[in-house]
């Protein structure tokens, strides 16, 4: 009877190993929550959310020749983890009009490629540009793992060098006709961060000064939205006003 000991603690570990890596996996197929913008050329923003990311399937696309003739995709089913900047993509393209339809190609080695979201197709010197938490990768973006509370930006832009992209600050409450202060800052490809002249923000009447400050009046509340010349606007801000802020 002794000698059971050791067999039922060596079956006791594996139990404990075999559940983690269920756990594991369960929370890979998963995914995080992170926040995820997409925006094309002219200051159009196609998302602004927060999504949940979960192993996607996409149907790849013939039509994703955005790299040349014959680069587009086989056709075939990809499987796209959760947890990485392609996965948050592909699982929103589910539920969100403007992000579909969704054109990836499975035709090179490396990986899958994003071609086109909502109609806005990849040519000549533009492509899909990749950052996440403000810094561009060297890896696709179904190689680009991502945390809960990332920010994960895809904007169609002209290839390098790449724009910046603007980030506002702005408080998430304010008082009725009552003048507040936002900040604009823009990130370059390394993440690194300076103030913007010239911003123009949603709901102010006077451009940003040197610091990359204005200021902002509102009657009701508002997502605001900063914009400056060919660099990819900012996420949006949602300012509440008054009598409509949740205590």
């Amino acid at each position: 009877m002794p000698r059971s000991t050791p067999f039922r603690l060596v079956a006791a570990c594996a139990l404990a190993a075999i559940l983690s890596l269920s756990i594991i996996a369960a929370a890979v197929a998963k995914g995080p929550s992170a926040n995820l913008r997409v925006a094309v050329a002219g200051g159009k923003v196609l998302a602004d959310k927060k999504v949940r990311a979960r192993t996607a399937s996409v149907k790849t696309s013939p039509k994703a020749e955005c790299f040349g003739e014959g680069s587009g995709g086989s056709g075939k089913k990809a499987s796209i983890r959760g947890n990485t900047a392609m996965g948050l993509l592909a699982r929103a393209s589910k539920s969100t009009r403007s992000l579909r339809p969704l054109l990836i190609s499975d035709a090179f080695d490396f990986g899958l490629a994003l071609c086109g979201v909502g109609g806005e197709l990849a040519s000549g010197e533009g492509s899909w540009f990749l950052k996440v938490n403000h810094r561009s990768l060297a890896v696709g973006g179904d190689q680009a793992t991502i945390r809960r509370g990332d920010d994960v930006l895809w904007a169609l832009v002209s290839s390098y060098p790449y724009p910046d992209e603007l980030w506002l600050r702005a408080p998430k409450r304010a008082r009725a006709g009552k003048a507040f202060a936002v900040r604009v800052f823009a990130y370059d490809e390394t993440g690194k961060r300076t103030p913007v002249k010239g911003a123009k923000v949603s709901g102010a009447k006077r451009r940003t000064g040197a610091d990359g400050r204005t200021r902002v009046v509102l009657r009701k509340s508002r997502r605001l939205v900063a914009r400056h010349g060919k660099d990819i606007p900012s996420g949006k801000a949602r300012v509440c006003v008054g009598s409509q802020c949740s205590k």
